[in-house]
């Protein structure tokens, strides 16, 4: 009597398999266990196997197709047998989740005569778990590609199951009702418990306005990056005679304002910023002053910079970074940047690199200075270093002319003393 057989579930999340091979054609002989088809589940291409001995009389599928569990794949019987019946019931059945091997369909079952039904049951063993398995001399079992993937998923010992196919080869169907062997329980593990929970904060139009800006900005612009360590030895001593003589305490952000500012009159190709047709490049020099808000970042402008004096600029920044925090800035005070410095520092922060504020060609990422061995004249000892960052348009500014700059203000800095000159 011809048999179907079925794509049945070869993994325990399978929903549809994808035939990745035919292995036989119409006319070939198979036994149990041989692979009819090469089927691509969700985990692992594994082989279809045959659940009968016989001859291969219709192959329903091609390479390539996508099958639902419970397709019929090919008929096996004998030759010249009508299997018209199982074409029919192949139209009509429909996939079924339930279901968890490639077994024959219990339609085909049922339709067996009680003779047919005992001869069948007398020809296929029930699989066994601890019935022994035939082996070969070598010591080596026996059993499908399909049976041994599916015994090292599920933890099972080939060597205690019987098989059914040519030779007691253990095939699919012989593991169906073998349960893993029993492993030693692991510890258990700690269990911790808790409530899952979020709060959703609705977004501001500052922090709108804020987050399109950056977007666009990184988006358009061709970013590059350049960071140097600047030994702040100097500007350290020097900021605390300030501080001694001056109304107005002076921060080191003071000071990198006033020195980028400098710095940038003697590079005025990073004092600039891209417009489509035409690069402009400012004559005079406004810092933007990058102050973190609970919105995120506002930018007020410390214009003509390069002619103001380090205690004016610290008496200006001092007073932006007020109006910033309590919601006070006018547009017409976070406009005209031609330069922005964005300092973290104060964070704790050793290096990052900042996001172009457009429509600058530059930005400069301050970091924290930090204590760490440095080699003086051939000799160890402790530096107060600080890193810097330079992001750039590289449409506007070329690599060697941010270089240039970057070691123009490294020299400022490491000799302070030069700014007031």
């Amino acid at each position: 009597m011809a048999e179907a057989i079925r794509l049945g579930r070869m993994t325990d999340t399978m929903e549809e398999g994808f035939v990745a091979e035919i292995n036989v054609k119409v006319g070939d002989t198979v036994k149990v266990g041989d692979a009819v088809a090469d089927i691509e589940t969700d985990k692992a291409t594994l082989p279809l196997e045959s659940y009968y001995n016989g001859t291969i009389l219709h192959i329903a599928v091609k390479k390539g197709d996508t099958l639902p569990l419970n397709s019929l794949v090919a008929i096996v019987g004998k030759p010249g047998e009508d299997f018209s019946a199982l074409l029919s019931d192949a139209g009509a059945s429909a996939p079924k989740k339930e279901e968890k091997t490639d077994a024959p369909s219990q339609q085909a079952a049922e339709s067996k005569t009680p003779a047919q039904q005992a001869t069948t049951a007398a020809s296929v063993q029930q699989p066994s778990a601890t019935a022994p398995t035939v082996t070969p001399e070598d010591g080596r079992v026996k059993a499908s590609p399909l049976a041994k993937a599916i015994a090292k998923e599920k933890g099972i010992d080939l060597a205690k199951v019987s098989g059914s196919g040519e030779e007691g080869r253990i095939v699919k169907k012989d593991l169906e009702n073998v349960s893993a062997t029993p492993a030693v329980a692991a510890p258990a593990a700690s269990v911790y418990t808790g409530q899952e929970s979020y709060t959703d904060t609705k977004v501001s139009q500052m922090r709108k306005s804020i987050a399109k800006r950056l977007t666009q900005s990184k988006n358009d612009n061709p970013h590059f990056y350049l960071s140097v360590d600047v030994n702040m030895d100097k500007a350290v001593a020097l900021r605390t005679e300030l501080n001694n003589l001056l109304p107005a305490k002076v921060s080191f952000n003071d000071f990198v304002i006033k020195a980028v500012a400098l710095s940038l009159r003697q590079h005025p190709a990073v004092n600039s910023s891209w417009l489509g047709d035409t690069i402009r490049r400012y004559s005079h020099i406004h810092i933007g002053m990058a102050v973190a808000v609970d919105e995120g970042l506002l930018v007020p402008v410390i214009k003509f910079a390069n002619n103001k004096s380090i205690s004016d600029i610290a008496a200006e920044a001092k007073a932006w970074g007020e109006k910033a925090k309590s919601k006070k800035l006018l547009p017409a005070d976070m406009e005209g940047s031609t330069f922005t410095i964005s300092n973290l520092g104060m964070f704790g922060i050793e290096e990052f690199t900042a996001i172009i504020n457009e429509p600058n060609a530059c930005i400069l990422a301050v970091g924290a200075i930090r204590q760490t061995p440095i080699v003086v004249n051939g000799e160890i000892k402790v530096g107060n270093m600080m890193k810097l960052t330079l992001s750039s348009d590289h449409r506007a500014v070329d690599g060697a002319v941010g270089a240039k700059f970057m070691q123009t203000l490294k020299q400022m800095l490491e000799e302070p003393m030069r700014i007031f000159i």
